[in-house]
Formats: structure tokens, sequence, C-alpha cells
């Protein structure tokens, strides 16, 4: 009986969201016969009395038709440009960098040897982390003990970003002098000059380019980066943006044994993703892309999220990054206000109208209704949640109510890469090409969260059906993906 139930349940639901979305041509398509009907009664000639008996004044005529051109004309120049992605790439480190677990712990005896506690406390994390055996660590940090200098820190930059350029420029045909606007991202290594000069001194870049440097932004700068290229583009016709997201790991690996301050060397990867983004309407058949809306949502007012990611000294004078307890609930505050704002531009009739009543509900009968949340696969065919960490995939996974499959890029790229920061939104939906499951029209939801604290969104939709690709990050390893993912690994 309760398997019947559930059955007519779902039924009712579908149909009602059927009727819900469709309302428009359900009111319409009636009163649109009932027009050819009459009109059908009146019949040719009847209709020509009728016109025949309107007095048309020659300067309302033209003033109208003005009118109308003027109108027409103010749309099409307010109308916002299409931004439109034509290619991304990204990096994939050496096998010569990869971090097998026994050669991470390996290095932490070796250099923890007075802190056994902090030893065990980092298997622990690894052994629950959802990272597998190919994720990979920049060359300074393979030494024991790790040589974090600015001369390898600039060297693992170049590395990335110029390979990572250096192929989406062999996928496009896109040639140096035709970039007009570059933004690069980096959290946490900001040298001087910046790692935006750096690419135009190595690509020898227009002077009159128009270049971005985004440093302390945290994991989510990826998003507020497209989010800048995409006012920029508004702003400049005819123009090429290169945004690059990349994390510098060599300049900060934390080398003191505080809890809060160990987790980030556990889950942090080398990783780095180019993409190019144009407004230019000839790209529009070959680009994969377009890009439909930017959420941006920043909760550094309240004083426990603006310290929940935070860098710092330790006790012994050593700089890292604390992880506060509170991070997942600050987390899922943040994301509450992201997808309130989202909610309204993505969702189809049939869920904001039951969001709605469950809020007057909430707010004029009782409080203590359960608060609805709203169906967002209804709006979205696939979802790039950032590879913070296992804990931040299945808190989004449990709060938005999706499968298995939905968050199957996010796991994969977390097992596969670790938590590459800004850029691992990109190997996710790279992940997604090289399984041959995006079609023309799909709609990608990147979600990520981020230092201050933020959570952004952007929202794509699919312009073409994708081929799968023969190269990029997940060619010599797709066809053994998914892999199960064991709650625990035993070390």
């Amino acid at each position: 009986m309760e398997g019947s139930s559930s059955v007519k349940l779902k039924y009712v639901k579908l149909g009602y969201q059927y009727l819900v979305n469709h309302i428009l041509t359900f009111v319409l398509v009636p009163i649109m016969i009932s027009i050819g009907v009459e009109l059908l009664r009146i019949g040719p000639e009847g209709l020509i009395n009728i016109w025949n008996s309107l007095q048309f004044d020659t300067l309302h005529v033209i003033c109208t038709a003005f009118l109308a051109i003027f109108v027409a004309t103010i749309y099409f120049m307010k109308k916002p440009r299409t931004i439109y992605l034509v290619d991304y790439a990204c990096y994939k480190p050496p096998v010569t960098c990869r971090v097998p677990f026994s050669t991470f712990m390996e290095h932490s005896r070796l250099i923890l040897t007075e802190h056994p506690k902090s030893v065990e406390f980092q298997m622990r994390i690894l052994e629950r982390s959802g990272l597998g055996e190919e994720t990979c660590l920049p060359p300074a940090i393979h030494y024991i003990p790790p040589n974090p200098t600015m001369e390898a820190a600039r060297a693992e930059a170049e590395l990335v970003i110029f390979t990572a350029i250096d192929s989406l420029f062999e996928k496009t045909g896109l040639k140096p002098k035709d970039i007009d606007i570059l933004i690069v991202n980096c959290s946490l290594f900001s040298p001087t000059p910046s790692l935006s000069a750096m690419v135009i001194n190595k690509y020898k870049l227009r002077s009159n380019i128009k270049s971005y440097n985004l440093s302390g932004m945290g994991c989510s700068a990826g998003v507020i980066s497209i989010d800048l290229a995409r006012d920029l583009l508004q702003v400049y016709p005819n123009s090429n943006a290169v945004v690059v997201s990349t994390e510098i790991i060599t300049p900060n690996y934390y080398k003191g044994n505080e809890r809060a301050m160990l987790l980030p060397n556990c889950l942090f990867r080398m990783g780095g993703a180019a993409i190019l983004l144009t407004n230019r309407r000839s790209e529009s058949r070959r680009a994969k892309y377009r890009l439909v809306h930017v959420v941006r949502t920043h909760k550094g007012a309240d004083d426990k999220a603006y310290r929940c990611v935070f860098e710092q000294e330790d006790p012994e004078g050593y700089v890292g990054i604390n992880l506060n307890k509170n991070l997942m609930a600050i987390a899922g505050e943040a994301l509450k206000s992201n997808i309130t704002t989202i909610g309204p531009l993505v969702l189809p009739a049939s869920e904001q109208l039951l969001f709605l009543i469950t809020l007057i509900g909430r707010k004029i009968f009782n409080a203590k209704w359960k608060p609805y949340i709203p169906d967002f696969k209804q709006a979205f065919d696939h979802f790039c949640i950032h590879a913070g960490g296992r804990a931040v995939i299945d808190e989004l996974q449990k709060n938005l109510q999706l499968s298995a499959e939905h968050v199957e890029a996010s796991r994969m790229t977390l097992h596969r890469f670790g938590n590459t920061s800004s850029s691992s939104l990109w190997y996710e939906m790279s992940y997604i090409e090289s399984k041959g499951r995006m079609k023309k029209g799909n709609r990608v939801w990147q979600i990520a969260f981020g230092s201050g604290f933020k959570c952004n969104s952007a929202v794509w939709a699919a312009n073409r059906t994708i081929k799968t690709p023969v190269d990029g990050p997940w060619a010599d390893c797709i066809d053994r993906y998914p892999v199960h993912i064991p709650e625990v690994v035993k070390l």
C-alpha cells in the first residue's frame, strides 16, 4: 500500500509541476482559439469593413511608428551583451608530483617527530578525506623538511599557469595579441610583480591590456573572476577575456602542529585552470557555454563568518590557515542566502509557488512548519560543487536533496585531484564532459565557498552538445571513474 501511495503522490506532483509551469499555455490557447473562431465568423469582408471604418491620422501613425522604433532602439542598446565561454583548460600535474598516502604519512612522521598526536590526527583526516592516491603536491613540499622558498613558489606558479594557458591557446587557436582582458586569481601567493604581470611578461601581451590580480579571496575567487570578466565584457565590446584560477601551494605549507591549521595540508593540492570568455557574436557557434547568471553572497559582516577561515600565526610563530570548527554551519547559512537570491532567477514557477506558500504559512500560521526546500534538480542538469572536502559535498548533497550522480563530478574530482581551490569547479566541468553527459541546452550550477565568508554561484547553459574530449586532465583515467570511495580508508 505504501508503495502504491508513493507512486500516486509522484504522479500528482508531476501533474502539478506540468500544470503550473505551463499555466500561460493553458490560459492563452483557449483565448487564441476563441479569437480565431470569431475571425472566421466575421469573414474577410467583415474585417475589411472594420479596417475601413477606422479613422487613421497620418501624424499619429508617424508618431506611433517613431515611438516604437525609439523604444526598440533603447531596448537593444540597454540589453546586456551575451557572454560566451569559448573553452577552458585544466592543469594536469606530472606523475613525479604525486603524493600517495604512504608518502604523505612518512613525511609527516619525519617532519613532526616530536608530535606523534599531530601525525595521528593527520592520518585520521586523510583516511576520511575522500582523496585518492594520485593527488599532487609541488616539488618543494616533497623535501624533508619542505623548502617553501620564494623561488620555488614562483616556479610552481609558472608551471601551473603557463601550462594551463598554453593548453588554452592550443584548444582555441587564440593568439596572445587577441587578449583584451586578463584576470588572475590566487588567494595566498601574491608576489610583486603580480602573477598577472608575470603572464603579460611571458606572452608579451599588448600594452593596453586590462589586467587584474585578485588575492586573498579564497576558494570561491574563480566565480568572482568570472563575475569581474562579465562586467568588463559588458563595457568593452568585441573583446576576449582570459581568466586564470589557481592556488599556489608551495609557500602555504604549514610546518607547525596546531590541529585546525594542519587540515589544509591534508586537503589542498596542485591545480589551476585557464578560461576564455568573449562577447563576440562571431564566437557563438563554437563556444561551449553561455553565462546565464552569477550570484555572490558575502557574510563578512558577521565576526564568526569573517574568522572561520583565517590566516594566522600559531604560538610557535608558524603561519597557516585556521579552519574553524563552525565552518560547515557558516557555509550552510551562506548557501541559504545564496539560493534565496538565485532561486527566483532559475526555478520553475511550480517550485517558486510552493516555496512562497510555505513561507507565507510559516509567517502567518505556524512558525514551526517545516521550510520547503526547492527542488533545484528542476532547474539544473549538472551540479559542480566546490571540492573543498568530503564534508562540504556531503552537506550540500543533503541540503539540496541531490542524488549520488548529481555530486559524482565533485566527489571524483576530490578523489583524483584533491582540493585545488578556485579551479576545482573546472575539473568537475571537465569530468562531466569527459563522461559525455553535456548536451545542448543543459544547465550547470557551479557553487563555491571561500574565506570572508563567501558563497558564490555561476549558472551556465551548454551552447551545443559537447563532444567527449580526447585530452584534458581526465583523458588517461576517466574509464576508471566513478570509483567507490569508502567512508574510511585504513592506513
